[in-house]
């Protein structure tokens, strides 16, 4: 048996083999309240290593996250799952993809990028931890 420490806000079912493992019956967090907790700036937390990579390689930092969170509609959701830090500890997220269109310098036109983002709301439910965002 696998044994995490859940530190989301939603704890309703429990995990049986770790990170990855899909969460029926979602969305697990109303949409508009993960955007009130991050809509002044704040609230948002970069969870996992990878995440911070995938932030990183976007050359974006917690703002850029924030903006594209703010930009979500219920029509992103695609599902719930359990997902790991890689430190023991486990959250129930919510995963959205959503289509931008965005100047790319390389090409030099525009082009429609999909961005993909996971995140849950921390137990206290004060902060969206960001566990991946990525294209």
């Amino acid at each position: 048996m696998v044994t995490f420490t859940i530190v989301s806000e939603y704890s309703l079912t429990s995990p049986t083999h770790g990170g990855g493992e899909k969460i029926p019956g979602g969305p697990l967090y109303d949409l508009e309240r993960v955007k009130g907790i991050i809509k002044d700036g704040t609230g948002m937390q970069l969870w996992t290593r990878d995440c911070v990579k995938d932030v990183q390689d976007l050359g974006w930092d917690n703002t850029n996250v924030i903006a594209l969170v703010l930009r979500l509609g219920t029509s992103n959701y695609i599902d719930s799952e359990w997902c790991e830090n890689g430190r023991g500890a486990i959250a129930g997220c919510d995963a959205y993809s959503i289509r931008v269109w965005e100047a790319v310098e390389t090409v030099n036109r525009d082009m429609l990028i999909e961005y993909f983002v996971k995140f849950a709301i921390n137990k206290l439910g004060n902060m969206v931890m960001t566990v991946s965002c990525h294209t």
